[in-house]
């Protein structure tokens, strides 16, 4: 791929309760361009993606999304990330809707509360991904109503609803049955080819081969292996791309 990267993260180091979670992350996404963050439990795939979309402080390194730069530091405060929140969309694990809420209401929040669209508007625009994403019918329903592939085609809506042109996933396939993760990678790839950048964090090596334009190994801190999904996890070379393979069975 040609151009500037969409997302630059550099060297980025980030302690935990005394560990050293990442020991000097680098890695980068392009538009158009699905990469699987890949590795076993416990890896730092979410502490990557949760400092990506500013929701988590970390130690050194650099984050640059779309031309705006993170820094090293405590959290900038929300009234400075307006920028960011436009350029990031996190589908978290569990899909962490909010259960009070209502469909449309899930979606229509953040463009309503932080981008200060009018209601009208907020809500025409979330009829319309739901109506794309298949999952429009279910908008007046409770999340606790949801199938599992609905909820995440929810998730996805919200994520999605600001329009950003970087799209993080934690772990989308995790309770999906195959069917449902088939329908994702398709809907990841339809997400890609309309120009946007995706970075998901999986530690499924199938759904990585499947839908993945590269995959990158997260092992002790550091990417280890990073390529073709198809010569990375065909022909590991590196002991955690062996070990993640063998765990996945």
């Amino acid at each position: 791929m040609t151009g500037r990267a969409l997302l630059s993260i550099e060297d980025l180091r980030l302690c935990y309760d005394g560990r050293d979670v990442l020991r000097g992350v680098s890695l980068e996404v392009r538009r158009g361009e699905v990469l699987a963050l890949m590795g076993l439990s416990g890896a730092g795939k979410t502490s990557a993606l949760r400092a990506v979309a500013a929701l988590q402080a970390f130690d050194a390194g650099r984050i640059e999304v779309d031309g705006i730069a993170l820094e090293p530091g405590r959290v900038p405060p929300q009234s400075r990330l307006q920028p960011l929140r436009r350029r990031v969309g996190l589908v978290f694990q569990g899909h962490a809707l909010f259960d009070h809420l209502c469909v449309i209401d899930n979606v229509t929040l953040a463009l309503t509360h932080v981008l200060g669209q009018t209601e009208a508007d907020a809500q025409r625009a979330a009829h319309a991904l739901l109506s794309a994403l298949g999952v429009e019918a279910r908008a007046n329903a409770l999340p606790a109503r949801l199938s599992g592939g609905e909820a995440q085609r929810v998730a996805i809506a919200r994520a999605l609803a600001p329009n950003p042109p970087l799209l993080l996933m934690d772990e989308p396939t995790a309770a999906l049955d195959p069917a449902r993760r088939s329908s994702l990678g398709q809907t990841m790839r339809r997400l890609a080819a309309e120009g946007r950048g995706l970075l998901v964090a999986t530690h499924d090596a199938a759904f990585a081969r499947a839908h993945a334009d590269r995959v990158a190994i997260l092992a002790q801190g550091v990417v280890v292996e990073a390529g073709d999904p198809g010569d990375v996890l065909e022909r590991p070379r590196h002991q955690a791309t062996r070990a993640l393979l063998a765990a996945e069975g």
